[in-house]
């Protein structure tokens, strides 16, 4: 597929990630974890505000994977996941422009703050991602997936990039000092995503999302007693179960690095420029690279590009253990850059093939609950071991351990088989 064949409803749909992008680099992997150690957490031992971040992150995935599921299934019932979308959007503009009003020392306030937004956040992407039935056929899917991606890569980058500068050179800006301009670029983020997440309620057209199900009410009793079923029919449909639990296991190594890498280089000692840097590098090689893995997606199957990505960061794992320069970190950052678009979004996209699409948003909630109860588990791991080891240097090696199984489990996962299942499943309703 070509840039120059998207449609109106595809460019809406993936400026989303444009929007929300925003908040995935500058507050999540960027200056959250650098400001509650050095501001928020000032004083305390390292380890211990990283234990803090691990827990914050652990908490907000448990959050929206004991809800996502049940939203879902509401959601598909009442034609109602822009709606779920629109919700979920505003909670996490409200909380992200709230970190501003957060003092200095008040870590415990500053968590709380971040756990509701990045409920928020990741809460809004279960919709979001459902949405990509309705925008793009099977065939299109890997390249619309990883479009999005991309964008986000591109406007995700270039919030944080002025947010830099304003962190950089406050004066430049009209601000007093650093501290002054990061708790600023949180209002920046609300601002962008606000701005730019109105494309998708305005142009992405939902199917059904007129119908009259008979009152508020009923919908979610309803969404309710679809979610037991469902649950009951991705424990029968063995590729959607087998791709779920490897999805488990791998996404957590990805999310694990993308929201603890910063606080890995800090523990090292590297200056937060360099690993801001660092984090810009990612940005703008993600671009590309994910649009890239999108055309590899389609030529050589979905199913390896995803393991190309998976060994890499397999191999990033064990490099970060002996890492000892800034430059070394750089390096890591490009490898990441070069395969984390990709991952998700190929990800994404196998699993939207693979799901009944009548029924996109609940089974999107369960894709959400295995990502964020995965979420839970090597945040936590990695911030335990720092803590107990008082190594961090262990604590992201063990990550590696969370790579290798769900890239046994994918083995074992066939897209032929679930596809004929899934439209099986469609027909038979």
């Amino acid at each position: 597929m070509e840039l120059k064949k998207l449609d109106r409803g595809k460019w809406s749909w993936a400026f989303y990630d444009w929007a929300n992008s925003a908040f995935a680099t500058t507050v999540m992997a960027g200056f959250f974890p650098i400001f509650l150690k050095q501001y928020w957490s000032s004083g305390s031992d390292p380890n211990e505000s990283t234990f803090q971040l691990g827990l914050a992150n652990a908490i907000a995935g448990l959050v929206i994977a004991i809800i996502a599921p049940a939203l879902g299934a509401i959601a598909d019932r009442g034609g109602a996941k822009k709606k779920f979308l629109l919700f979920f959007t505003i909670m996490g503009i409200v909380m992200t422009g709230a970190l501003y009003f957060v003092q200095q020392g008040n870590w415990l306030v500053a968590i709380i703050v971040f756990v509701v937004a990045t409920v928020g956040f990741t809460g809004g992407n279960v919709f979001y991602d459902s949405l990509i039935i309705d925008v793009a056929t099977d065939e299109e899917s890997d390249f619309v997936s990883a479009f999005g991606y991309s964008l986000g890569y591109l406007g995700g980058g270039l919030v944080f990039a002025v947010n830099v500068g304003m962190t950089l050179k406050p004066e430049l800006f009209g601000l007093a000092d650093m501290a002054e301009a990061v708790r600023w670029s949180f209002i920046s983020v609300s601002v962008w995503w606000t701005v730019f997440c109105v494309p998708v309620f305005l142009f992405v057209r939902e199917p059904g999302e007129q119908q009259d199900h008979g009152g508020f009410i009923n919908v979610i009793q309803a969404g309710f007693r679809q979610f037991r079923n469902t649950f009951s029919e991705i424990r029968a449909l063995r590729t959607v179960f087998l791709f779920l639990l490897a999805y488990w296991f791998y996404i957590d190594g990805v999310n694990t690095v993308i929201k603890m890498a910063v606080d890995y280089g800090l523990s090292l000692g590297f200056p937060t420029s360099s690993l801001i840097t660092a984090l810009l590098l990612v940005q703008f090689i993600g671009f590309p690279a994910a649009i890239a893995f999108g055309y590899l997606g389609e030529k050589f199957g979905t199913k390896f590009g995803l393991y190309v990505g998976i060994m890499v960061y397999t191999g990033v794992t064990f490099w970060a253990y002996y890492m000892d320069t800034v430059s070394e970190f750089y390096a890591m950052a490009v490898a990441i850059g070069l395969v984390q678009g990709g991952v998700q979004s190929l990800s994404r996209s196998f699993y939207s093939r693979i799901i009944p699409s009548d029924k996109s948003a609940e089974f999107f909630g369960f894709y959400g609950m295995f990502g964020k109860f995965a979420a839970i588990l090597g945040p936590f791991m990695m911030g335990w071991i720092a803590v107990s080891s008082g190594s961090p240097r262990l604590a992201i090696v063990s990550i590696a351990i969370l790579f290798v199984i769900g890239a046994a489990v994918l083995f074992f996962v066939n897209e032929s088989e679930g596809r004929a299942q899934a439209r099986l499943m469609e027909g038979s309703r």
